[in-house]
Parts: structure tokens; C-alpha cells; sequence
């Protein structure tokens, strides 16, 4: 089962929309319109400070082209004024055009070294293109020439929470709290950061600072739902979700993870009815089919389990948990070549889950196929080397295929890693052929042959496995 977290991202609005400096008041009125200061250039052509005036209030009221071309106007006339470059570079960023924006911004720095304001907003639109280290390291300038700057310490914090450096993310974001105590948003990333490395008490800690500070959050309620999940506390994930829905109902992304908890409760119709609502919010949202075909598996409607996880791979075509689930949905309905092709095809989107091997081992099992089930299992154990189970499956296969001593060596190994051997299995092995080494070995008399491997031993846990 897929439980699909959300991340909440750095504020990303710049640091101003754009510098009043640039434009002085004209004649003093307090009321400029764009009107006014179209007479006003045509009365002064040649004036830069009134192509700037009415640059900035164009901005001010969205028209950003119409900015860009009057701050070029200002350029053109004044070409070594920083704060137009950095102006027109505010314009190009708020219409999406990061490239020039950049290019504005890198120009506004070449003449004022100093210039906070442009690093910063620099920063912005490298991490909008993904240049997550030259972000880093604008905002890193910016904070040498203010060391106080709280913004730049969150979004820096949030590049290195990109780039998986939590502790980094997590010492920024003290800073950021050092000097802004209330700055609700970082306690909740910073919440984030301690989940990532698996302090759950710590990020349970700060997101309930940030709901203190801030009750409405449902981004923190869903958050914390989260870690209550991981911790194995699915009443209380059930609450958090629904207080974040009681916030914002529309938010497909808890009603998916709240059906997720009810799936794991055995709540199986709730599941049903949350993923449902979900998918109605975001038609596309191909993680909520999966929980759902989850739910439906668990019902035994493997015919709708079906149908969900095969529009899930159709919005998501690489999502290996799908094909991995509709693969058990081909295995309940005893269609075992198509179980294969999918757990095949989910191991080829990720070859190290050891689970998939471990389950198309399994169907090969059931189809007698043992030589391709010892290599499943051989890999699993390759995966996960004090995997008991494995030891045991491939001890099975062996027997079946009349390999005795291979059979023994992996129940001496099953057995030294804790796992308590079928009687029945041993029995059985032991009269096709009697172990070299007996030590620790007890095979009681009258007991059943166990002669098959066809079935794993907790069909609902390999159905459940948490991804995030």
C-alpha cells in the first residue's frame, strides 16, 4: 500500500514585488495612475525615472509585459542602475520567464555587489529551475551581507531538505526560529526534516508548535498524521486527517492517506470511500486508485482491483507498486502468467525490492516452476541476507526438485536466523534424504508432509506494504 506524502515547499514569493525606491513621486501626487504617467513620458521622453514610475505600476497591477517594456526603455536610457535590472528581473520571475529573470538578476549584482534583495531573488528562480546548488549558494552571499535575513536561512533549509542534507536543513531552520520565533511554516518543515531521519518525537514536537502558532494548518495536521502512521498509531493518523479535512476538504492528498489508516485498520469500506472521494477531487491522482485496489484486494473483489491498479499504471506508467499489487489481484484470480508479467515489470522499475522477487517466487511456486522460483528466492536473499523465510522457501524448492543438500544447508540457515521449520517439512526432507548434520534438528514422529509452497505466509502483509 502506497502512503503518499506531502511535502509542504518554502515560500517562494520574492523578497519584495518590486522596489518603490526606484520611482520617486511625480509633481507629488498621491495617486499616480497609468494614465498620468503616460502623459508624464510623453512630456519627458528621455526620463528614466518616468519610464520606471510607470513600470512599477504596471506591476502593481499585473500587467508584467508592459513592465518589462518600460524597464527596458528605463535600461536603454540609464544602463548601470541595479535596481531596474533587478525590477525588470522581479517582472520576468512573476511571469515564469526564470532564464531572464537570472540574467536580470546576475546583471543587478555585477553592479552593486551588495545587493541582498537580488541574491535572494536570484536564489528564488534557480531553485524554480532546479539548480538547487546555485540557489544554495546565492543565499549563502545574501546571508554573509545579512547574517539576519530569516527568509533566506527557510528556503536554504528547504534546498538542502531537496537534496535529502537533513541535518544541514535541519540547522537552518534552527536559525530561522532563532530569529523569528513565531515563523509557523518552519517549525512544520523543520517537523519534516526530523521525520525524514526518523525523530519522529521530534517532528511530532514541532508540528504541534505549529498548530499552536497557527490552528488552521492543515498541511501540519497532515503532516503529523503521517508520522502517527509510520508509528504504527492509526487511530490517531485517522484523527489528523480529519482535522486537516475539516480545514480544507478538498484535500485529495488526506483523504487518500486517511483510506490508507482505515486499510490498515480493516476499515476496508471507509478506505473504499475515502479514495473514492479523492479520486473525484483529482481524477488523475493515480496513488488513490492504488490505495483503493488495495481495499478492494482485502474484500476479495479482485476484478475491481484490477481495473483500479490498471488505470493507476495508465496516469502513472512507472509506478511499480501498482503493477506489484495488481500482480496479487492476477494471483487470487489464479491468472498466474499475468501475475508474473507484473511483478516482472515491477522489479524492472525497481530491481532491489526484495518483496517482488520474493512474490513472483512464489507463482513460480504454485506453477511448479521451481528452478525460476530457487533464483527468486536466491535474490531475495542477495536483497536481504537474514531473510529467514527466504531460506525456507528455498529450502522447499530444493526438495521439490530433488536438491536434498541444498535443501538442508538452507534449513541449517532458516533455523540458526530464528525461524522454527515446518515438523512436517522436515520430516519429509529428512526421509528423502537424512541430514549430514543433525545438531539442533528435532523431527517428530506421525506428523503431516507439507509438500508444497504455494502459499506466502501473510498473503494481507505482502498487499501492505508501506512506501512512501
Amino acid at each position: 500500500m502506497v502512503l503518499y506524502v506531502f511535502f509542504m515547499g518554502c515560500k517562494d514569493k520574492p523578497l519584495d514585488s518590486y522596489d518603490r525606491k526606484v520611482a520617486p513621486p511625480i509633481k507629488d501626487e498621491q495617486n499616480l495612475t497609468v494614465s498620468n504617467e503616460t502623459v508624464a513620458i510623453e512630456e519627458a521622453p528621455e526620463s528614466a525615472e518616468t519610464c520606471i514610475s510607470r513600470a512599477v505600476l504596471y506591476y502593481s497591477k499585473g500587467k508584467y509585459d508592459q513592465a518589462i517594456s518600460d524597464y527596458t526603455k528605463a535600461i536603454e536610457i540609464k544602463p548601470g542602475d541595479a535596481k531596474t535590472f533587478y525590477n525588470r528581473g522581479n517582472a520576468y520571475n512573476a511571469k515564469g520567464q526564470f532564464d531572464q529573470a537570472i540574467s536580470d538578476y546576475t546583471k543587478a549584482i555585477e553592479i552593486n555587489p551588495q545587493y541582498i534583495e537580488a541574491y535572494y531573488n536570484k536564489a528564488i528562480a534557480c531553485k524554480a529551475k532546479g539548480q538547487y546548488d546555485q540557489a544554495i549558494s546565492d543565499l549563502t552571499k545574501a546571508l554573509e551581507i545579512s547574517p539576519r535575513l530569516t527568509e533566506a536561512y527557510y528556503n536554504r533549509g528547504v534546498l538542502y531538505f531537496a537534496k535529502e542534507q537533513f541535518d544541514k536543513a535541519i540547522t537552518d531552520f534552527d536559525k530561522a526560529l532563532e530569529i523569528c520565533p513565531q515563523y509557523t511554516m518552519v517549525y512544520n518543515d523543520r517537523g519534516n526534516a526530523y521525520k525524514a531521519i526518523g525523530q519522529y518525537d521530534q517532528a511530532i514536537s514541532d508540528y504541534a508548535k505549529a498548530i499552536n502558532e497557527n490552528p488552521m494548518l492543515a498541511e501540519t495536521y497532515y503532516n503529523q498524521a503521517i508520522v502517527c502512521y509510520k508509528m504504527g498509531q492509526h487511530k490517531l493518523a485517522v484523527t489528523d486527517f480529519t482535522k486537516a479535512l475539516e480545514i480544507n476538504p478538498n484535500y485529495a492528498e488526506a483523504y487518500c492517506n486517511r483510506g490508507a489508516a482505515y486499510l490498515t485498520k480493516g476499515q476496508y469500506d471507509d478506505a473504499i470511500s475515502d479514495c473514492t472521494k479523492a479520486i473525484k477531487i483529482n481524477p488523475d491522482y493515480a496513488e488513490a486508485y492504488c490505495n483503493r485496489g488495495a481495499a478492494y484486494i482485502a474484500k476479495g473483489l479482485f476484478d475491481e482491483a484490477v481495473l483500479d491498479f490498471t488505470k493507476a499504471i495508465e496516469i502513472k506508467p512507472q509506478y511499480a507498486q501498482a503493477y506489484y499489487n495488481r500482480a496479487i489481484s492476477y494471483y487470487k484470480k489464479n491468472q498466474y502468467d499475468q501475475a508474473i508479467l507484473d511483478y516482472s515489470k515491477s522489479i524492472e522499475l525497481n530491481p532491489t525490492d526484495a518483496q517482488a522477487y520474493n512474490s513472483r517466487g512464489l507463482v513460480y511456486g504454485t506453477k511448479g516452476e521451481y528452478d525460476l522460483a530457487i533464483s527468486d528466492y536466491t535474490k531475495v536473499i542477495e536483497l536481504s541476507p537474514m531473510s529467514a523465510k527466504a531460506y525456507n522457501k528455498r529450502a522447499l524448492a530444493y526438495y521439490l526438485t530433488g536438491k536434498y543438500d541444498e535443501a538442508w544447508e538452507d534449513v541449517h540457515k532458516a533455523q540458526n536466523l530464528g525461524l522454527e521449520i515446518s515438523p512436517g517439512f522436515l520430516r519429509n526432507l529428512g526421509e528423502a534424504s537424512p541430514p549430514k548434520v543433525l545438531e539442533n534438528i528435532k523431527v517428530p514422529d506421525n506428523l503431516k508432509v507439507l509438500d508444497n509452497i504455494t502459499e506466502p505466509e501473510n498473503d494481507q502483509d505482502e498487499l501492505i506494504t508501506y512506501r512512501e
